[in-house]
């Protein structure tokens, strides 16, 4: 049986070198059910070089393909961890996600892939040290946040650095859920601090703590944990820094 497995993940694997879209898009697909509903396939995926070629479709602008792309990186992650994260270009894929998703959808399973690699101990220095994933993860908050206080806004859709997300509100209040649980795992690297600070990481959190901003409880708590991790790596500055920009507002989201 499992030469079987082995045989036909080497067909889909190979099928993902192909000229052709459609044959890539087709591979890709089954390769995530694969993935998502056998669980002795996700070493076998891995073992057979997929990584970097699934990696790649994460800069296609096709929604399809980013989106079967990092779900099957977050299924992968579950077992081939080392896999991922010794794979060339990998981490830079998620940040492009993260950065220029085609679908909501896709920056949340590129947040999640980011959040499992995160139990590692030794990868969290690695992922850390990667300035775009940083801001990546905070850009989803910000652009949240700029529509909340828009005047008018009514909710229907989120203009981002990259596509427009459309949707409801529950969905997208997932997803800066979500990125804001990996932004507090990443804020517990020392190495992410100063990248924190050029891309006013502290800030975004300190906004979410504002209850004019409409922060669900869960990323409040995010925020909070995010905050306590920087001071707690940072040392004096950074907790200096973080006293300094505290401001009533932020304080009386703390009490909600």
């Amino acid at each position: 049986m499992d030469a079987v497995k082995r045989r036909a993940v080497k067909t889909l694997v190979t099928k993902l070198t192909s000229v052709s879209e459609q044959t890539r898009t087709e591979a890709l697909c089954e390769l995530r059910l694969l993935s998502k509903n056998d669980a002795e396939s996700r070493p076998l995926i891995a073992e057979a070089n997929a990584v970097p070629l699934i990696a790649e479709s994460l800069y296609s602008p096709a929604a399809i393909l980013q989106e079967n792309a990092t779900a099957t990186l977050l299924n992968l992650s579950i077992a081939s961890k080392e896999h991922l994260m010794s794979s060339h270009g990998v981490l830079d894929a998620l940040s492009h996600a993260l950065r220029h998703p085609a679908t909501p959808f896709a920056a949340q399973c590129a947040a999640a892939t980011i959040f499992s690699l995160l139990s590692v101990e030794s990868f969290r220095p690695i992922i850390g040290h990667k300035r775009d994933i940083i801001f990546g993860l905070v850009e989803i908050p910000f652009w949240g946040i700029a529509l909340s206080t828009k005047p008018g806004s009514n909710g229907g859709a989120w203009g981002g650095p990259g596509p427009v997300f459309v949707g409801r509100k529950d969905g997208r209040v997932g997803l800066i859920e979500d990125a804001t649980a990996v932004i507090a795992q990443v804020a517990g690297c020392e190495e992410s601090w100063e990248i924190f600070k050029k891309a006013l990481g502290i800030e975004v959190l300190m906004d979410l703590l504002d209850n004019a901003t409409g922060s669900s409880s869960r990323t409040k708590e995010n925020a909070v944990s995010a905050l306590l991790n920087l001071v707690q790596c940072g040392g004096e500055e950074v907790a200096n820094d973080v006293r300094g920009k505290m401001e009533a507002r932020v304080l009386m989201g703390l009490l909600i």
